[in-house]
């Protein structure tokens, strides 16, 4: 599964596929199904937006203002030169850098969401999710998209080196479980916990297995053994 590389050399983006783009609108429609009742008055952050595709397509989706943010400049370029709509606007954001965090919070937000981005900050997580509660309104949620260290495929990617290095991951990413992520979120307060298995389709998957992927997926996600191999983990969490 080829990527594209941010300004440091590290993989992020998958290339373009015909499943890619169906891949994130499926992501996208899930996310926006987490947020009841949106409004104009609604503020949504997304954390390494990339190119911003996604947040492109939830802001053409919803209501509310979408925030693109990303620690890659050239990527926030490209995504502010490539879309444009009177609810969206991206901004560079090293989420690791207290001072930006802190000049961010003047704005406080509703949701919080992010595709494959929390466990590039695995080592940080006890930090970011408190940031997160800086930033968000009372009440707000944060909802990711993680990549599942159940999945044989994405366990042989992370933990073993030279797949690591082959897959160009930055030194700090690591997958990891649901139970993992929960324990974080239950020891900083988080609410409403829920964090689900899902999702088969591989980003590389060829046009004509798209939709029996999806359709097998569907099915799959509902078998307690099985599903605990899906690709990705979904989790919600309000505080």
């Amino acid at each position: 599964m080829k990527k594209v590389k941010d300004d440091r050399g590290y993989s992020q983006i998958y290339k373009e596929s015909a499943a890619v783009p169906i891949r994130m609108e499926r992501r996208c429609d899930y996310m926006i199904g987490q947020m009841p009742k949106l409004s104009a008055k609604h503020t949504i952050l997304e954390i390494g937006c990339g190119t911003g595709e996604v947040a492109f397509m939830m802001a053409k989706k919803i209501p509310a203002m979408v925030v693109g943010t990303d620690l890659c400049e050239p990527f926030i370029e490209l995504a502010n030169q490539t879309y444009q709509l009177p609810n969206l606007s991206y901004s560079i954001l090293d989420f690791n850098d207290d001072a930006q965090i802190q000049a961010l919070a003047v704005q406080k937000f509703d949701y919080i969401v992010g595709n494959g981005i929390l466990h590039h900050l695995y080592h940080h997580l006890d930090n970011t999710l408190e940031r997160f509660k800086k930033l968000l309104n009372h009440g707000g949620k944060i909802i990711f998209i993680e990549p599942n260290i159940y999945n044989p495929y994405i366990a042989a990617i992370f933990q073993i080196p030279f797949l690591r290095k082959w897959a160009s991951l930055e030194p700090d990413e690591m997958a990891f479980s649901p139970t993992f992520i929960k324990e974080k979120l239950v020891a900083h307060g988080y609410q409403n916990i829920d964090i689900e298995f899902k999702d088969f389709l591989l980003p590389n998957t060829p046009k004509v297995l798209i939709q029996p992927i999806i359709t097998i997926g569907d099915v799959v996600e509902k078998i307690p053994v099985l599903k605990a191999v899906s690709q990705s983990i979904f989790i919600n969490a309000s505080i």
